[in-house]
C-alpha cells in the first residue's frame, strides 16, 4: 500500500531542503514531478559520479520522482505550468520570493489557478526581518545558531561536514506539508507552508541556547569531548577509533563497573551528569587508557556487553560495508544510466508496518518523463515537437 497514492507534487526544489521534502513525499507514494531547467538545474551536477556528470546528491534526493523540464518564463511555459498546477496538490519551491513571483509560483498566483493548492517553500532566515531578503545555505545557519562555535576546537569554529540543517528543514517541511494535506482534507483549504534554515538550526541547538540564556555558561568548543555528561568522547583503540556516549547515572554506573574502580562511584566530583561534564577530562583520560589496550572489536564487544552506547568511527568506505548497514538495507543498490555500478541510495529511514516506502524509481535522467507528462496534460506529438524546438521543455 502507498499512503499518498492520490497526491501529486510539483517539485521545483533545488539542492537539499526542497528535493529531500519531495523525496520523502515520493517515498510515501505521492506522484512527485521534479521540474528543472531545460539544460538541467545546478544541483543535478554537484559532486558528479556518472559519465555525463550527474551528481551524487541528485541521485540520492530525487528517488521516487518523475523528471520534467520546463522554462516557465516563456508564454508557452506558463501555459504548461498552469495546466500542471491545476492537476497538483502540492508545490515545493525553495526559491527566493522574487524568483517565485517571476516564475508564477508565488502563493497568490498559484491559488488563482488552484484555490486549495499547498505551497511549501524554504527561506534561509525567515520571510521578513532584517535578513529577510538575504540568501544562505546550510553552513550559514550552522554558523548563526551557535553550532559552529561549539564544534571543533576553541581556536577554530567548525561546521558539520554533512548538511544537517538542510535535512532537518526538509524533514520539518515534510511534516508540515502532511499536516496541510490533512487540514485540506478536513476543511477544503490549502495553505502556504514556510520552512526556515535558521529556525531549524536554532531548534536543534535550543537546549544549549536555553542554558546560555539562563546560566551564562559561555561554553567553548572541546573537540569530541562532551560537556554536560561523561564519558562522551572519541577514543583511540589499538587499530582505530570509537565513540562512547554515557548520559545518566544508570549508564555511568555500568561504565564505572566496567572500569573496575569503585572511586568513580564514590567521588562527589562524578556524582551527577553536570559534575561529570565539568570533570570530563579526568573521565576521558581514564577511558582513553582503557581503549588504548584493546582493539576496536574488543572494545566494542566489552562495551556492548555492558550495555554502554558506542560505535566505531567508520570511514565512508567502511560505513558502506558495515554489517548492520548491509543487514538492514538502509542503502539500496540502485542502477542509474552512466554509473559503473549501482549507487547505494538511502531509502526512507522509517519503517511502516502497513506501507511500502522503498525505492520504486531511481532518480530521473534530465527530462526523462517530459513527453509522458505533456501527454497527460493533453499535448499531442506536434505540440511536443514545437515546444522542444522552442526550448520551452
Amino acid at each position: 500500500m502507498t499512503i499518498l497514492r492520490d497526491i501529486r507534487v510539483l517539485d521545483f526544489g533545488r539542492y537539499i531542503a526542497g528535493p529531500f521534502c519531495g523525496a520523502l513525499l515520493g517515498d510515501l507514494g505521492a506522484d512527485v514531478i521534479r521540474i528543472e531547467k531545460v539544460d538541467g538545474s545546478e544541483d543535478r551536477y554537484t559532486a558528479p559520479v556518472t559519465e555525463d556528470r550527474q551528481g551524487s546528491g541528485y541521485l540520492a534526493l530525487n528517488r521516487n520522482k518523475r523528471g520534467f523540464t520546463l522554462n516557465p518564463r516563456k508564454p508557452q511555459g506558463q501555459e504548461i505550468l498552469q495546466r500542471l498546477v491545476a492537476t497538483a496538490d502540492v508545490v515545493i519551491a525553495n526559491l527566493p520570493p522574487d524568483t517565485l513571483k517571476s516564475m508564477g509560483l508565488d502563493y497568490e498566483t498559484l491559488t488563482a489557478i488552484k484555490p486549495d493548492i499547498i505551497l511549501t517553500t524554504t527561506t534561509a532566515f525567515g520571510a521578513s526581518g532584517p535578513y529577510g531578503t538575504r540568501v544562505g545555505f546550510d553552513g550559514v545557519a550552522q554558523a548563526m545558531s551557535g553550532n559552529m562555535h561549539l564544534t571543533g576546537h576553541d581556536d577554530e569554529p567548525m561546521k558539520s561536514y554533512v548538511p544537517y540543517v538542510d535535512y532537518t528543514t526538509a524533514s520539518l517541511n515534510t511534516m508540515a506539508t502532511l499536516a496541510a494535506i490533512i487540514h485540506r482534507m478536513n476543511t477544503g483549504e490549502g495553505q502556504h507552508v514556510q520552512g526556515c534554515l535558521l529556525a531549524s538550526a536554532l531548534t536543534v541547538a535550543n537546549g544549549t541556547l536555553i542554558e546560555q540564556a539562563i546560566l551564562d555558561k559561555n561554553r567553548i568548543a572541546t573537540g569530541n569531548r562532551g560537556q554536560t555528561a561523561a564519558p562522551i568522547d572519541a577514543f583511540k583503540t589499538r587499530d582505530g577509533w570509537i565513540l562512547v556516549q554515557v548520559v545518566g547515572n544508570p549508564l555511568y554506573e555500568r561504565w564505572a563497573r566496567l572500569m573496575g574502580e569503585p572511586h568513580w562511584l564514590s567521588d562527589p566530583r562524578y556524582a551527577t551528569d553536570e559534575a561529570r561534564g565539568d570533570n570530563a577530562v579526568d573521565i576521558s583520560e581514564r577511558m582513553s587508557k582503557w581503549t588504548a589496550e584493546r582493539s576496536t572489536a574488543e572494545a566494542m564487544a566489552e562495551l556492548a556487553e555492558a550495555r554502554i552506547p558506542c560505535g566505531e568511527v567508520l570511514t565512508p568506505a567502511e560505513a558502506l560495508v558495515n554489517e548492520q548497514v548491509v543487514d538492514q538495507r538502509f542503502l539500496e543498490p540502485t542502477p542509474y544510466p552512466g554509473l559503473t555500478k549501482p549507487a547505494p541510495v538511502g531509502r526512507m529511514p522509517v519503517e511502516f508496518s502497513g506501507a511500502d516506502t522503498g525505492i520504486q524509481r531511481r532518480a530521473p535522467t534530465l527530462g526523462e518523463h517530459t513527453e509522458e507528462i505533456l501527454r497527460e496534460l493533453g499535448y499531442g506529438d506536434a505540440d511536443i515537437e514545437e515546444l522542444r524546438a522552442q526550448r520551452v521543455v
